[in-house]
C-alpha cells in the first residue's frame, strides 16, 4: 500500500527519555524486501547524543550508522558527550542533498549552505578545542567510563528493590520518579510524568551515584513511592518490562 509514494524516515540513534536505538539494517532490509527504489526514501539519523558514543561502543552490529549505508543525513551534539560549554551540533547530508539549498551570495563570492544565513564561529571553535583535547583514545575512553558507570546506577537502583531499566545501547537509567519534588531538582533529574532519567556523562562518578541513590533511599523512606498515572502511564509500562 502507498508503495509508489516518496518516504521520509527518522531513525533514532538514542531517544530522549529511554535511549532507544533504531535497527538500521533492518531498516534497510525492509526497504530491500518491498523494492523501494534508492530515489524514492530519504533517511536522517538521529544521533544527537548516542551518535558520538556508537563507534566506541561494541556489539553495535545492524544498529551502527555509516555513510557507506544508504542514509541521506544525520545530526550529533557537541554540548552533550563532548562538553562544549553552549549547545550546537554538526549536521552532516550528502552533498546532492546539500547543493538544493546552497546558495551563491555575490558579496562574499562564496556559497552559503547555512538554513539561517550564518553560524556562529565560536561554536566551530569549540568543537575543535574539545576534539583536539581529548583525541579518539579520550574519547573513547570517556564512552567506556559512561556506559560502565551507568551499568553501576542501574545495578545499585535495582538491588534497592526500584524499578530502573537501561538499554544495552545507551547511557540513560530509566527509574520510578521520586516522590519528592526537592530531590528532583537538586539532582536536576528529567522527568515525563511517573518517570525520571539519569543520563550519565563523562562528570559522573561512582561516589555521586552512591550520593544520589543513598539519597534517593532517604526520599522513598519519608514519602513512600509513586503510584503508576495510569494503566498506559510511563512507569506502567515500565513496570511491565521490568517484570519481564
Amino acid at each position: 500500500k502507498n508503495i509508489d509514494r516518496d518516504i521520509i524516515l527518522n531513525v533514532n540513534v538514542g531517544t530522549t527519555v529511554k535511549g532507544a536505538v533504531d535497527n538500521l539494517d533492518r531498516i534497510l532490509r525492509i526497504l530491500d524486501k518491498l523494492q523501494v527504489p534508492r530515489s524514492q526514501y530519504y533517511i536522517h539519523c538521529d544521533g544527537a547524543l548516542f551518535a558520538m558514543m556508537m563507534p566506541f561502543v561494541s556489539s553495535t552490529k545492524g544498529y551502527d550508522v555509516s555513510f557507506e549505508k544508504p542514509i541521506d543525513s544525520m545530526v550529533v551534539s557537541g554540548h552533550k558527550m563532548l562538553g562544549c560549554p553552549m549547545p550546537c551540533g554538526v549536521a552532516l547530508s550528502r552533498k546532492e542533498h546539500v547543493q538544493k539549498v546552497e546558495t551563491h551570495i555575490d558579496y562574499l563570492n562564496s556559497v552559503d549552505t547555512t538554513i539561517t544565513g550564518s553560524r556562529n564561529g565560536q561554536l566551530a571553535l569549540y568543537l575543535w578545542y574539545n576534539l583536539r583535547k581529548k583525541g579518539i583514545h579520550g574519547i573513547k575512553q570517556d564512552v567506556r567510563n559512561c556506559m560502565e558507570t551507568a551499568k553501576y546506577l542501574k545495578q545499585k537502583i535495582s538491588e534497592s528493590g526500584l524499578i530502573s531499566q537501561l538499554n544495552p545501547l545507551s547511557c540513560t537509567v530509566v527509574l520510578e520518579r521520586p516522590v519528592d519534588d526537592q530531590l528532583v531538582k537538586r539532582w536536576q533529574l528529567a522527568c515525563e510524568e511517573d518517570i525520571a532519567h539519569v543520563v550519565v556523562m563523562p562528570n559522573v562518578t561512582r561516589n555521586k551515584v552512591d550520593l544520589f541513590v543513598k539519597e534517593l533511599l532517604e526520599c522513598v523512606s519519608t514519602h513512600g513511592r509513586i503510584e503508576p498515572r495510569r494503566h498506559d502511564s510511563p512507569l506502567s509500562k515500565l513496570l511491565m518490562t521490568w517484570e519481564e
